[in-house]
């Protein structure tokens, strides 16, 4: 029997776990579970398949990778549909900071700014060479 990888879930340490889970919520359409009282507190965001846990950064500030190595985004999700959810995302206030568009790299990808600073990609390859 082959050992399969099921998901993945991105785990992101931030200073305000709530404030971060609220803007999820209100702007990207995720729903919050809190977990405050564990021993480990974490709030988990779920939309449809995708699951991010948020965490607490014991005061420290969110670095992104685009600041920390030079490029790249902290979070990517194959999605179908970029089209309606950018606009979704426009309609929420959620910042764009790469359009809805065909890269080098054969990916259809948006790219949206958390309120961490975060860079989350959506895309999907949009064809095979």
């Amino acid at each position: 029997m082959k050992n399969l990888l099921l998901e993945s879930h991105c785990i992101f340490p931030t200073p305000d776990i709530v404030k971060t889970a609220n803007f999820y919520e209100q702007k990207m359409g995720f729903k919050a579970v809190q977990y405050l009282e564990a021993n480990e507190p974490h709030i988990c965001l779920y939309r449809d398949t995708t699951e991010i846990i948020l965490t607490n950064s014991n005061g420290q500030k969110v670095i992104p990778n685009r600041n920390l190595y030079g490029y790249g985004y902290d979070a990517y999700f194959i999605t179908q549909n970029q089209e309606e959810l950018q606009e979704e995302f426009n309609n929420s206030k959620v910042k764009i900071v790469r359009s809805l568009g065909d890269t080098d790299y054969n990916n259809k990808e948006f790219v949206v700014e958390d309120i961490d600073g975060r860079w989350i990609g959506f895309g999907i390859k949009s064809r095979l060479k």
